[in-house]
């Protein structure tokens, strides 16, 4: 049977076919879970048109800076899966542009919260409105993405990477929380990908090459192996694992390079 036969999932953060969200998507419906896209409106079509590729598949707008939108995506979240959720993917980040490019010393006040807001506290927000659906279910497994760079200097990621921090102590926090309630809260940090997102740091292309080369797998990894392991994280070969940074790069991160 299936890992996930009859489990529903709310994916929120996919952008294009590049997103990790998207790769996630495909890994949990291969195994049989029925699921439920999330898009902001400028990302309506492409949504709308990457969900027609797996039949029976919702989709539902949410700006995760938005209350009423948040309220309003799980209502309609509960109506499509007959008031439970399995899984939750929490797959967004953002931070505005200016923020990435100018030193971070220089980060501005409203950036700083911009980033935090987007990239961290919308974990918070999400597993709040998830937490009724999941009871109804009996459980569940949420899940979000982060990046090294909360850990170690990457030039460029500035307030990203403290939003990243931010949002790895949110999962701990809310896996001890939610823990009482057979709901399981983890990270994936996964490798250098080509993401909308990661386009958007300088020098992304040539720091993907050199972590490809010095990587313990000599090579970089792809979206579907990240999908992977967040289709592992949501199943119950899992079951024991709560409040836990899964690195899923190719071993980049125990070198010292």
């Amino acid at each position: 049977m299936p890992l996930l036969e009859g489990k529903k999932a709310l994916i929120f953060g996919i952008a294009n076919k590049n997103s990790i969200g998207w790769a996630i998507a495909q890994a949990l419906a291969r195994e049989g879970a029925s699921l439920a896209l999330s898009y902001i409106e400028p990302m309506e079509k492409r949504v709308k048109d990457l969900a027609e590729q797996i039949p029976g598949t919702a989709t539902l707008q949410c700006d995760v800076q938005s209350d009423e939108e948040l309220d309003a995506a799980f209502v309609r979240t509960g109506e499509i899966f007959g008031g439970t959720l399995d899984i939750l993917i929490h797959s967004v980040a953002f931070a505005p542009k200016n923020a990435l490019e100018s030193p971070f010393h220089q980060t501005s006040r409203q950036d700083f919260f911009t980033a935090l807001d987007v990239s961290a506290y919308s974990l918070t927000a999400l597993a709040r409105r998830a937490l009724p659906l999941m009871q109804a279910a009996g459980g569940g497994s949420i899940q979000t993405l982060t990046y090294q760079a909360s850990e170690r200097v990457m030039p460029k990621y500035n307030v990203m990477a403290v939003a990243k921090a931010a949002l790895e102590c949110s999962v701990r926090y809310l896996a001890f929380e939610l823990g009482e309630y057979n709901i399981r809260v983890n990270a994936i940090s996964a490798g250098a990908l080509n993401t909308l997102a990661a386009r958007g740091i300088s020098g992304f292309t040539d720091f993907r090459a050199h972590s490809g080369q010095i990587a313990a797998l000599r090579r970089n990894i792809e979206q579907s192996e990240v999908g992977d392991a967040a289709l592992f994280l949501a199943s119950d070969l899992a079951r024991a694992i709560t409040g836990e940074v899964l690195f899923v790069d190719a071993g980049y991160s125990i070198m010292g390079a």
